[in-house]
Order: C-alpha cells, then structure tokens, then sequence
C-alpha cells in the first residue's frame, strides 16, 4: 500500500531529466563547469514547473563526490542522502509556515558552522515571499554576506513580493511555463515506463488540462489512471475532466465556415450531452482561432504544436477576415455569457451571430433610374448619397503577355487552390511544365512557405495525373504575376465605375437639384 504518486516518482534527480527549462539548466551547469558559483539563487515560475527540483538538484550537484558531466552522479553517498532527504547539511524551510522572524532567526544562528559531511551548507526555502517583512530584514545581511561555506537557493511562485534589497542580492531565474506538447512527451514516457495502457488523444486532453504546470499534468494523470481502472483512454479522461474534446469544436469552425446552421445546431446538441462548462468550449474557439490566425500570417508561428495538422485544416478552410471577425464575436460574447438566460442559449447566439454576420456575395439589381422631372423640392435640401455602380459579372480577363502566364493563371483556377497556397500560386510566374517537372519563379523578396509548395505540388500532380515535381527559382522577372495582373484588372474595373458614376445623367440630375455629391470611397464595381 505505499503507493508513490507519479508526480513524486518520476521526479527529475540530475539535470538531464528536467523537462522545459533548458535556459536555466544551462547557465547552472555552466557555472559549475567554471566554478562561479553565485552565494544566493532566486528560482520563480508559476506552480509545477520545476522551481524546488531545481534547487535540490543543484544543491546535489555542489556537494556530489563524483559529477558525471557537471550533473550528479546519484550513487555517491551524498546524492543517496539526499535523494532520501537525511543529508544533514541540506536545510528545506517551508516559508508559508515559518513566516516569524524568530524562525529565520533560529534558522540563521546555525548559518555559521561548517557542513557535517558535504562541501556547502544548502538553504532551500520555499515561498520565500511568505516571509514578514521583518524575517526579511533578518535574512537580508546573512544574505549579503554568508558564510563561504553557504549557498542560498530561493523559490517563489510571486516575486513581486519579496524586497528589491532581496532581489538584488540574489541571482534570479524566471522558469517557463510548460508546453502542452512538452507534458504530452513526458506523460507518453512515464506511461511506457509504468506498462499503462493510453491513447495518444487522452494525453493531449490531460496535456492541455495541466495549464503548463508539470506536477499539475502528472496529478491528473494519475486521476485518469484510477479513473480508467489501470488504463487511460480518451472517453474516461474526457468524462473526467467534464469537458469536451478539440475535434467537436474543430467541427463547429468548419460548419461556420461552410455556413451550414443546421450542422452547427446539432453539434451543439451533441456537446450539451456531455453537460460541458460552455464558458470552456467558447474559450477553446477562440484559442483554436488564434493559433489558425497566427499560422495564415506566420505558418512557423505554431510548429510547436502537436494539433498542428488540425490547425492548418482550419487554416486552410477559414478565410483570414472570418477568422477575425469570429475570435471578436467569441471575445464579445464570451464576455455576455453571464447575462444569457442560460449557457446554452448564450453560446447558440453566439455562434448564431457568427454565421449571420459572416461577409456574403449577393447578387444586386443595376440602379434603376431616377425620374428628376417628378420631384419638386420645396426647400433647399443636402443630401448625401452612397452610390455602388453595378456592373454586370463575367469571368476574370487578364491580359497577359504570352500563352504561358496565361495558362498558369487558368491552372490555379482549375486546381481549386485556397488560403495561403493560392496566395503563394499567385505570385508565381510559370517557366515552364512537363509531365515531370514544373518550373516556377518568384520574386526573392517573397516570404516562401515549405507547407504552400507541399500542397501546391500535391495540387499540380492531381491536376496533371503525374507525378509533377515541383521546382520554384528565387529571381527576378519582368514578367507580371497572376497576382498583379489581378491587381491592375481590379484597379481598372474601379476606375471605370468611377468614371460611369461620374458620367451618369441621373447623378448629375441629383447633385443639381438636391446639391447631392457622392462620398468618397463608396464606389466600387459589384
């Protein structure tokens, strides 16, 4: 029955094993490879990152009999003692409980004497920010001057606590919150290691569900593992944590983005099954929005994260404004979710004014004709007219140099390609194709993308029936691009309907008459 917690087995005992916080490790084993070992050392970071393990694994590593690579051995004696918590010269102070300055007082006056058996006399206290400001005032002139034989090493989950006098004397490391992907590999090895049964979605669950706290992430997993009866499977783990997955958000974005109500209603009928915190599966939509918006402007912005297939599916799917506009409605009505009737209904109107106010294309009438001749002003009147010149829709003409660009440009049309990919197509120019290679060039300048190429390629190959390679030269060209000539063709059309609104006989009736004008920026071809 002496059951050990995985949290407390599978603590890191040498500087190898710790997970995450590799800027910290390596300025410590740096200062113990030059012997520059500071009097006093500060570790802070939020709860579970590796604050206290940290400290006790550099107070191993100042009094290891025989360092393997500036890292503790873990069979002298010393690391035995330590590793069993009776090495004498280690003194492990819990600041929350010993906040009295007669405690620091009594803690100090042994400060002193040399070690008993190792080469430093350790300090580890923890929440030190706990302490009175009077234990502080205590602390602060052995802290200053110490014995030779003393090391200090400080945690704090709140440093903004502790005196600057205090901080200014110590040698302060900021410890990073942990990745979900981080947790997610270091619960897939203890699982291998224990012989536990898992599924891979269940971790990720977990992973997410730690909040970048290691000992958090563990705790759970350990929940999961009595939870499953021995094993841990994706079910289990989500009736436990009493959330929903990622994929029934992932399909109410991609209903959003197809417009289909009906789908987005029945998924959401489907999560309420599971009696979900909808004030969490909102906030899921909005980090999930975030990441699809870093990697439409940044695509290596996210390569850290283990959902990135789903992510660039999204991507891919969602247009960079509706990717906007839904994270600022997830953000407003994340806020009004309160005020809703119930969760349910809050969270419905919230998708439901997603997909209303979702840009559309509609078909509009030409402007019919105002007959001046009827109205009679009887006072003079201003009025301000929006006018939107309709042109009737035909296919997109582009004047093209040679047959060549002006095949690559009905290519990319025939391909179907989207997003980030056809962006990318778009400012290419072809050299040549053949069933076996294609030769693209681009403009230097351009901020190229391995993943645009990869679909690109895979598009080209569907599009031939051959195994197309694709080769992309990084020059200069003359020759204008799909995107540019688009460019000019759209610049062309706007001039032209300004000049038709200009020109037209009714408009000119109304500025006459009414002292009407036209606003600025208000015309635009349809």
């Amino acid at each position: 029955m002496n059951y050990q917690v995985l949290a407390r087995k599978w603590r890191p005992h040498n500087f190898t094993e710790v997970v995450g916080q590799e800027h910290v490790v390596k300025s410590l084993i740096n200062a113990l490879q030059h012997n520059r070992l500071h009097h006093a050392y500060l570790f802070t970071g939020t709860r579970g990152v590796g604050k206290t393990t940290i400290a006790r694994i550099l107070a191993k590593a100042i009094n290891c009999e025989n360092l393997q690579d500036f890292n503790p051995c873990g069979v002298c004696s010393v690391c035995r003692e330590l590793d069993e918590g009776r090495f004498l010269d280690l003194i492990e102070v819990d600041a929350a409980s010993r906040t009295k300055v007669e405690d620091t007082r009594d803690l100090l006056d042994n400060a002193q004497y040399a070690p008993s058996h190792g080469r430093y006399k350790v300090y580890i206290i923890d929440e030190v920010h706990m302490l009175s400001g009077h234990s502080f005032n205590a602390l602060l002139k052995t802290l200053e001057e110490p014995p030779p034989h003393v090391k200090f090493l400080l945690a704090t989950t709140d440093p903004h606590k502790i005196p600057v006098t205090v901080l200014s004397r110590c040698l302060q490391f900021n410890l990073k919150r942990l990745l979900p992907a981080q947790i997610f590999s270091q619960m897939e090895f203890i699982l291998q290691q224990e012989n536990i049964e898992f599924e891979a979605a269940a971790l990720k669950l977990l992973s997410r569900a730690a909040d970048g706290s290691m000992r958090d992430g563990l705790s759970l997993l350990d929940q999961a593992i009595v939870y499953g009866n021995g094993k841990v499977p994706t079910e289990d783990v989500r009736a436990m944590l009493g959330t929903v997955a990622l994929q029934p958000v992932d399909d109410l974005l991609i209903a959003l983005a197809q417009g289909d109500a009906a789908a987005i209603l029945d998924k959401i009928n489907e999560i309420a099954n599971l009696t979900p915190d909808f004030s969490d599966v909102l906030q899921q939509m909005l980090q999930i929005l975030h990441r699809v918006a870093l990697i439409q402007q940044i695509p290596t912005a996210v390569d850290h994260d283990f959902d990135i297939d789903m992510i660039a599916a999204l991507a891919s799917q969602l247009s960079p404004e509706d990717v906007q506009l839904f994270y600022q409605i997830g953000l407003v009505g994340q806020r009004d979710l309160s005020l809703a009737p119930d969760p349910r209904s809050g969270f419905e109107m919230v998708m439901l004014r997603m997909l209303t106010f979702k840009p559309v294309t509609l078909q509009q009438s030409p402007v019919q004709s105002v007959n001046i001749q009827q109205v009679t002003p009887k006072s003079p009147i201003k009025t301000v007219l929006s006018v939107v010149e309709t042109v009737p829709r035909k296919e997109a003409s582009v004047a093209v140099a040679s047959g060549g660009e002006s095949d690559w440009l009905s290519m990319i049309v025939a391909m179907k390609l989207n997003g980030m990919t056809r962006e990318f197509a778009n400012n290419c120019v072809l050299e040549s194709i053949d069933d076996k290679v294609c030769t693209l060039i681009i403009d230097p300048d351009y901020i190229r993308s391995a993943r645009s190429e990869e679909v690109l390629q895979k598009a080209l190959q569907a599009y031939r029936g051959t195994p197309v390679n694709l080769v992309v030269k990084a020059k200069k060209t003359t020759i204008d691009t799909p995107a540019v000539q688009l460019t000019k063709e759209r610049e062309d059309k706007q001039q032209a309907s300004v000049d038709a609104i200009n020109s037209d006989h009714n408009i000119q009736a109304l500025k006459d008459h009414f002292d009407a004008r036209v606003l600025p920026g208000t015309i635009e071809p349809v």
